[in-house]
């Protein structure tokens, strides 16, 4: 679309340019990234603090829809020159930076034949984000001997793209960009979506700017101009420091029946700008950090992975979907919404240190269990769901996430969370709140889950715009047999075997808890029917190994992977295979050095860049970490924990990302990242919690006020473990484990009165 040129600045009125539409570009490697997010906003920039439109997604987001694409940051004309990036606390960061030399122009009535020589301003960036504003902050101190003139530039786009689009998907269509209104003051970039929503960003600044206009595409550097450039110009004393500060917020409503962008009042185009809530979101953070666990080591660097962790995990908490609503979101930047399988493994893993996170996840995935059958979602009765999504896409109805069903494993592991939720929280409202949900549960594994009667879950997609595979491992080629071949639905994986077991026999004890016996029994034996049929089908004899699945033709994709290792934890797997179990997954075709890979090395298919058939997922091995724990491999267990852990120190912050590459140890230094990688993300930093649990061997009884220590046993390189405000239900404990000689001791610092820990070594 063409631009036209901006009136004369008018201060009082809007003027309109027309935006310059440009497609969205695929966002294919993240790259470095800092990421800032509060509530359902989050910020994805460059480590300059810029917004560029390139290939890493860069932008502004509201839940699932990029609000600003451009907002690049310059000084005299130039790009500053970066000393210091931090996200800080989650929230909020200061990037420090100076000026690179600059020659000076012409038209410079100071001193126009020399240059400003680099490292003379100080220039620090620093942004606020409170859920609802994201403020900036951009101050320049002249360290220059002499007087300087400094020019600030701001360039700024909005696409409105939905975040599957910045994922790579094509639209045939897309909603119409409205006319750019600016004031000198402020700026409002408005989008009418094809699903009848006006969706608004407003900017606003702390004080007018010296020149305002549209940005020319043909200049220069064109493939990354935005749509509007500002402009301020100060002159400095020496010693003299100024500030720029603005602040951007959003907005929605229906699109207006009849307008071209250009008739609405300016109350309506530059309305007030919000207050910037600091101080409740640094309350809100005090408050979580308050109310966790505290776990405390004599490793310094395990310390910091853990603490980067528990913030990781709040920054990962969202609003909604109702009112007073909050849950664990899956990951930035693709996944920051609610996902039933990573919500509720990120809630497991961290029921040791903050219950709540479960307890939340498990209301909200309840109120959104399906009532009904619906094909086009792959919804069907008591099923929990796979994935929610609220941007322009999901609204209009051109992807079934509103929210999508197609999950075999999510009803399973949601009936997991909520057992081990009683475990350690003894909450007899919580469990007759929901105990109807988990019926329904049931219900679905029995009627729906399981499609041809055979005893095992299987999955099918019902729609043609859902997932072929509805696992965990949910690309389209990451179940096959040993010949390389995919296998065809219906598929009944392996570990979803376990996870019903695990939920059944779970089901089970809270079923006697509340003295329905008939159904405790009734589920107890349908558990131990379901491992029995379990050795049968899934059992690989010459692989001494359990298949990932069984086909449409109940044939075993008899590939080797991970699965196995999840079918440990569950309990699952006899006694007499878990041996072989282990020393298959610890055998270097799938053991990297760094952890485990999803799919065993030498065979057709194996990728170690690829998604699922070959990479390294943090969660995934946690799980097996806890699944050799259960049988009673501590060596193991205790391999994997560290070096997860030393992979952790490889990466930014020590935040351990959604996955890495399968890459060797021996051939590689450092673990190779994986280019899309969410970071943070849900089930990766809880993580580091699930290995801590695992390595001290909690086992919480709430409703019986117990707390047992089944042998815990620290490994090498962590000599002191302090865990202080362990809550297990009303009652509270500080333990210490201390290894000595080979040896793990457990001590008992303090506890309230009625709870009883044991120790078992």
């Amino acid at each position: 679309m063409a631009q036209t040129p901006a009136p004369p600045a008018d201060p009082e009125h809007a003027r309109f340019i027309e935006p310059v539409v440009r497609p969205v570009v695929k966002a294919t490697d993240l790259g470095s990234v800092v990421v800032l997010k509060q509530g359902n906003q989050y910020l994805l920039t460059d480590p300059f603090g810029d917004i560029r439109p390139d290939t890493r997604g860069l932008g502004l987001y509201d839940g699932d829809t990029r609000r600003l694409s451009c907002s690049i940051l310059r000084v005299n004309g130039e790009r500053p020159v970066l000393l210091q990036a931090s996200a800080g606390g989650n929230w909020r960061g200061t990037i420090q930076m100076t000026n690179p030399r600059i020659e000076r122009d012409l038209r410079d009535k100071v001193r126009p034949e020399e240059a400003l020589a680099s490292q003379k301003l100080g220039i620090s960036r620093r942004r606020t984000m409170t859920g609802q504003v994201l403020e900036e902050r951009v101050r320049i101190i002249n360290h220059a001997e002499e007087e300087e003139l400094v020019e600030v530039e701001l360039e700024l786009a909005a696409d409105a793209a939905d975040i599957f689009e910045v994922r790579g998907w094509v639209r045939p269509e897309r909603g119409t960009q409205r006319p750019i209104a600016l004031r000198d003051d402020a700026v409002t970039f408005r989008y009418d979506g094809l699903d009848g929503v006006r969706l608004e960003t407003h900017v606003a600044f702390s004080e007018p700017a010296a020149d305002m206009g549209p940005v020319d595409p043909d200049v220069a550097g064109s493939p990354n101009a935005g749509w509007v450039r500002l402009s301020w110009a100060w002159e400095l004393a020496s010693g003299e420091a100024r500030e720029l500060s603005w602040v951007t917020w959003t907005g929605s409503r229906p699109t207006p029946a009849s307008s071209d962008g250009t008739a609405e009042p300016d109350d309506v185009l530059f309305p007030p700008s919000p207050r910037v809530e600091a101080d409740a979101v640094a309350a809100s953070y005090h408050a979580w950090q308050r109310s966790l666990a505290e776990i405390r080591t004599d490793n310094e660097l395990f310390n910091l992975a853990i603490d980067r962790s528990a913030g990781d995990l709040r920054l990962l908490v969202n609003d909604g979907p109702g009112p007073d609503e909050r849950y664990l979101a899956a990951g930035v930047p693709w996944f920051a919404t609610l996902f039933g399988r990573d919500s509720i493994i990120g809630a497991f893993q961290s029921l040791a240190i903050r219950p709540q996170l479960a307890v939340e996840t498990l209301e909200v995935l309840a109120r959104l269990q399906a009532t009904e059958e619906d094909p086009s979602r792959d919804a069907e009765p008591g099923k929990i769901p796979h994935e929610l999504r609220t941007g322009e896409m999901a609204r209009a109805g051109e992807v079934p996430h509103r929210p999508y069903y197609g999950t075999v494993d999510a009803t399973p592991l949601w009936l997991i969370l909520f057992g081990a939720t009683w475990d350690w929280t003894g909450d007899h409202a919580l469990i007759d709140r929901l105990w109807p949900n988990a019926l329904r549960a049931l219900e679905w594994i029995d009627r729906w889950g399981d499609r041809d009667g055979d005893g095992f879950v299987e999955y099918e997609r019902r729609t043609e715009a859902g997932l072929l595979n509805q696992g965990w491992k949910d690309s389209h080629d990451a179940i096959r047999d040993r010949h390389g071949r995919l296998s065809q639905a219906p598929i009944a994986l392996a570990e979803v075997q376990g996870y019903v077991y695990d939920a059944k026999r779970r089901m089970s004890a809270l079923a006697r808890v509340r003295g329905d016996h008939e159904l405790a029994n009734r589920l107890e034996q349908e558990a131990a029917t379901l491992q029995q049929r379990f050795e049968a089908a899934f059992w690989i004899e010459d692989q001494q190994y359990y298949a990932m699945a069984l086909d449409g033709e109940k044939r075993q994709a008899d590939a080797i992977g991970s699965n196995a290792g999840h079918c440990l934890w569950s309990g699952i797997v006899s006694t007499e295979r878990a041996q072989h179990v282990v020393d298959r997954l610890m055998t270097p075709d799938l053991f990297t050095g760094w952890g485990i890979r999803t799919y065993a090395r030498n065979q057709p298919g194996y990728n170690p860049i690829g998604y699922h058939t070959g990479t390294v997922w943090p969660h995934d091995v946690s799980l097996i970490a806890a699944g050799c724990k259960r049988y009673g491999f501590h060596d193991e267990a205790n391999l994997l924990v560290g070096r997860i852990f030393q992979a952790s120190q490889h990466f930014d912050d020590f935040r351990l990302p959604e996955l890495f590459c399968g890459f060797e140890r021996e051939s590689t230094t450092v673990p190779v990242p994986y280019p899309v990688a969410c970071s943070p993300q849900a089930w990766a930093a809880g993580s580091l919690f699930l290995f801590v649990e695992t390595m001290l061997g909690l086992r919480p009884q709430a409703y019986r006020n117990e707390l047992e220590l089944q042998r815990p046993e620290l490994p090498e390189w962590l000599t002191k473990v302090t865990v202080t405000g362990l809550r297990v239900g009303h009652d509270t404990t500080d333990l210490l484990f201390h290894r000595w000689r080979g040896g793990t001791s457990a001590e008992v610092l303090r506890k309230t009165p009625e709870l009883d820990v044991t120790i078992r070594m």
